[in-house]
């Protein structure tokens, strides 16, 4: 599987998933299940297209470009969600490319320390994914030559983060129970099902459309934010 393919399966799961809030009114379904597959390839990609790029500053600032481009269509498209601000993906990714850039560059433990940095920036500045999107676009590149603790790594680091949103809700005994069977566990084991297809990617490049998929991601929410006001 080339990185092509991979690709098109991220945005073609994360379009599923964004219009399935307008399909059911701003509320979880199985659209969003099949939806958690995007992101992971995705950062994935991020690490790969480090060790790849031959200009890394154009990587940077092609990235950032479209970044800045896509925070109006994607406030467009949460506030169907939600009245609170919000910052899209393509910052969080940024961010995980720039600690990779300062662990291969400088230090490995400025790497870390800038991941962290970089993460907690994130959660708390609402980044879409937040720390664990800027992590695990990390944990991708670090682990590149070993599958075995790619995979061990992202399972680890996704359990933990679904852990955490159970128990920031302060509740607890049965409605913890309730919460998890019937809410998180299925995003779980829908995430987790990504690691499959990123272990499958052979290391090919596949056709050259890097810029018809950055353009996607804006485009596809003006379309669903389009779709919202018309239905």
């Amino acid at each position: 599987m080339n990185s092509f393919i991979l690709k098109l399966i991220a945005c073609i799961t994360m379009f599923i998933d964004h219009i399935g809030y307008v399909v059911f009114n701003g509320k979880s379904s199985f659209f969003n299940y099949i939806g958690r597959l995007s992101f992971p390839i995705f950062a994935f990609q991020i690490s790969e297209g480090y060790l790849h790029t031959r200009n890394i500053k154009k990587y940077i600032i092609r990235l950032l470009t479209f970044a800045v481009i896509s925070q109006i269509p994607f406030m467009l498209f949460h506030s169907i969600l939600s009245d609170e601000f919000a910052i899209n993906v393509i910052f969080t990714l940024l961010f995980g490319l720039l600690s990779i850039i300062v662990y291969d560059k400088c230090h490995k433990l400025l790497g870390i320390l800038a991941v962290i940095v970089l993460g907690i920036i994130a959660q708390y500045a609402k980044f879409d994914y937040g720390f664990y999107g800027v992590f695990i676009t990390f944990l991708f590149y670090v682990f590149s030559k070993n599958k075995l603790l790619l995979a061990s790594g992202f399972i680890i680091s996704t359990i933990i983060n679904y852990s955490y949103k159970i128990f920031q809700y302060n509740k607890f005994g049965i409605e913890v129970v309730k919460m998890a069977f019937s809410y998180y566990l299925p995003f779980l084991i829908c995430t987790l099902f990504s690691i499959i297809f990123i272990l499958m990617y052979n290391k090919k490049k596949g056709p050259n459309t890097k810029y018809l998929l950055y353009l996607f991601y804006p485009l596809h929410l003006l379309l669903i934010y389009v779709l919202n006001i018309l239905i």
